[in-house]
């Protein structure tokens, strides 16, 4: 055979030893990533035997990062990014700065230079959205406001990556300077080049928000009418891979930032439930493939050269951020479980911590050792991130048991956790209870409104309730299954309690309180399926809704409308009235 097949080698290779390792992992009762980690470093450079194509690996690893963040857009709206920017912002931010100031002190402790400092201390400042996706989905913990606020936190870490990204050859001469002693000017050109950049980045968020949004889902619709499965596989890869080149091409923005906006506005079409479907198998595929890329980076000689080193970077990965995540967000008044959820999360590095740390060697300013070490806390934080996510919910549990701090922290003395003295007292008795003000919750609001029916709304999600209360809506946050908040929701003397959610286990907490509270209280629950609708009717005696059943029902009364002879329509009625 004379033609190459680094392609080809490089995918059975890593594809064959992923399935095997992560089978052997998942036996083991471990996460299958952890067996896809040891697969790279099985292929990698830094041990014998077959060696895959490194740079071949990583562009198609790529891919997969690109497919994972095209269905997370998928699912999160710009409603949603934007709930969480009040913890989100400032979150990262923080973290950021803390994560730099750890990793400047070790540096500077082992002797580095101030440059080396900076791109070490950045490298450990920004986790792997891979790595946190694949922990909140295993967990079903995408969908819930302290899933939504970790993704919004990384989102802005991205993009502060993608600033540095872009300013970080502009400072080098300065930082390289200072490690050598010599006169550190500014660039004269820092001003300019900040500006082209954040010109840059908004100009494509811009483009996506006006163009983007009305294009997209037209396109899926004119593939869809086609009949064509092929085509509309093609057309959905196509626009994530498409525009996540075109984003790094023409704005300087990172692959994954553009196919996470292409998914945002995609979300838009009636048709993008299909178009995640359509792009899972490919996005597990190639997601696999990344953290196989990623072992093949690390080289296992620094477990022993540099130990010290490493546990301590592996430190301030770990327990530094994680530690920063919590206390910040437990001042931005949020629960311990939200607190948890997000340092755990965020526990951890990966793509963009390879692509600084490249940078910083072709800079200059990193050391191979560097380098090195950045792989290696990149490798041991995702094994033992899987681990922490394992031991959140009972930790948790424990801490309330034996901590009344940590019992005040789950249940915050937070102004929005009380309904405002101004709510009229009339609108509190015989009320319906809203729990979750998602998709389905707004409508059912809205519908609520506009017969004069009162309500009032019980969310986790801070800054859905601040907004709720701006617009008048009675409101309260916290978590429903804690009694403390159905109490201030006035479900004592409600009429109604109404789950959207469908976490069923959620839903019977709430149910079970609310009975204690209010034993003639009426149920109506939200079931995912038709199995977990007999099995919450069982439980609850309430009444359960299933999306299916609902649009089974809407359907045939309008087919029977139509097919209703005209001498029994009521006077003046038509067809599909």
């Amino acid at each position: 055979m004379h033609h190459d097949v680094s392609l080809i080698s490089t995918l059975a290779a890593g594809f064959a030893l992923a399935l095997a390792l992560g089978f052997v992992a998942s036996r083991l009762k471990v996460p299958p990533l952890v067996g896809y980690l040891l697969a790279g470093v099985a292929i990698g450079p830094a041990t014998p035997g077959f060696v895959a194509d490194v740079q071949m690996a990583g562009q198609l690893a790529e891919i997969g990062v690109m497919l994972l963040m095209f269905g997370v857009g998928l699912h999160f709206s710009v409603a949603e990014l934007l709930a969480v920017r009040k913890v989100a912002v400032p979150g990262a931010i923080v973290q950021i700065a803390v994560a730099v100031a750890l990793g400047f002190a070790a540096t500077h402790a082992w002797g580095w230079s101030i440059g080396a400092g900076v791109v070490f201390g950045l490298c450990l400042s920004v986790a792997s959205t891979v790595v946190l996706l694949k922990a909140l989905e295993t967990r079903g913990l995408d969908e819930t406001v302290n899933g939504r606020i970790a993704v919004g936190w990384l989102i802005v870490e991205d993009l502060v990556m993608v600033l540095v990204l872009v300013l970080l050859p502009a400072f080098a001469p300065m930082l390289a300077a200072s490690g050598e002693g010599a006169s550190a000017e500014p660039p004269a050109n820092l001003g300019s080049t900040i500006a082209l950049t954040l010109a840059k980045v908004i100009g494509f968020i811009a483009l996506m928000l006006v163009v983007g949004r009305r294009v997209f889902p037209r396109m899926l619709w004119w593939v869809a009418r086609t009949g064509s499965r092929e085509l509309f596989t093609l057309c959905v890869v196509a626009s994530a891979v498409g525009v996540a080149y075109g984003a790094a091409r023409l704005f300087d923005v990172s692959f994954a930032l553009g196919a996470f906006f292409a998914g945002m506005m995609m979300r838009e079409s009636a048709y993008s439930h299909r178009a995640a479907d359509e792009s899972l198998p490919l996005r597990d595929a190639f997601t696999a493939l990344f953290f196989v890329s990623v072992g093949m980076l690390f080289d296992p000689a620094v477990l022993w050269t540099s130990p010290g080193k490493l546990a301590l970077t592996v430190a301030i990965i770990v327990v530094g951020k994680t530690v920063a995540a919590v206390a910040l967000v437990l001042l931005l008044r949020y629960p311990l479980s939200t607190a948890l959820t997000v340092g755990t999360g965020l526990a951890q590095i990966g793509e963009f911590s390879f692509i600084l740390a490249g940078l910083g060697m072709s800079l200059q300013l990193l050391p191979k050792e560097g380098q090195d070490l950045v792989l290696g806390a990149a490798l041991l934080s995702i094994a033992l991130n899987t681990a922490l996510f394992a031991v959140l919910e009972p930790l948790r549990d424990w801490l309330g048991e034996r901590s009344e701090l940590a019992r005040r922290l789950g249940a915050r003395d937070d102004p929005l956790a009380e309904l405002p003295t101004s709510v009229d007292a009339a609108r509190l008795t015989g009320h319906v209870v809203l729990v979750d003000h998602g998709e389905v919750g707004q409508r059912v609001a809205a519908l609520l409104h506009a017969d004069q029916v009162p309500f009032v709304v019980a969310d986790g999600n801070r800054a859905v309730v601040d907004q709720l209360r701006r617009e008048g809506v009675a409101a309260v946050a916290g978590d429903p299954t804690d009694p403390a908040v159905l109490i201030q929701a006035h479900i004592a003397r409600a009429s109604v309690l109404l789950v959207t959610g469908d976490d069923t286990l959620r839903a019977r907490r709430m149910v079970d309180i609310a009975r204690q509270l209010n034993p003639a209280i009426q149920v109506l629950l939200h079931g995912a399926s038709e199995d977990e609708a007999a099995l919450l009717r069982e439980a609850t005696q309430g009444t359960v809704c299933v999306p299916s059943a609902a649009l089974a029902d809407g359907m045939a009364a309008q087919v029977l409308s139509w097919m209703r002879p005209a001498a029994t329509r009521p006077h003046g009625a038509t067809a599909g009235s």
